[in-house]
């Protein structure tokens, strides 16, 4: 279980955590379409995280990651814009998906034997 200890998979999960709570507010009409995209999006980042941890060939998974990341943030843009989401839950979400983000390009950087670039 040493996947637990990783800090990508302890923010991910406060993000699930995080997802569930906003998504429990949708209206029925949204929170059986839209809403069980973004859980299940969330649970898949989290099952890629445990899979990256555990091959020995990380790249692929680290990318599935990285895929989850991008389609999670994109459900979660479409409910602000249809104010499923306030502006403050929204910018929070969008923190912890950007913090996943960087940390699954880092992982994914240090597999390649790349140094991350400066902005």
């Amino acid at each position: 279980m040493k996947y637990k200890q990783l800090p990508i998979y302890k923010s991910s999960y406060d993000m699930l955590l995080r997802v569930m709570q906003l998504i429990k507010h949708f209206p029925r009409e949204y929170k059986y379409t839209l809403g069980e995209k973004i859980q299940k999006e969330a649970i898949d980042l989290i099952l890629s995280i445990y899979k990256a941890n555990h091959k020995e060939r990380r790249e692929s998974a680290i990318q599935e990651m990285l895929e989850h990341i991008q389609l999670l943030g994109l459900f979660l843009r479409i409910s602000h814009d249809l104010k499923l989401i306030s502006m403050e839950h929204y910018a929070q979400v969008v923190e912890m998906i950007d913090d996943v983000s960087r940390q699954s390009q880092g992982w994914l950087n240090s597999i390649n034997g790349k140094t991350p670039e400066l902005a």
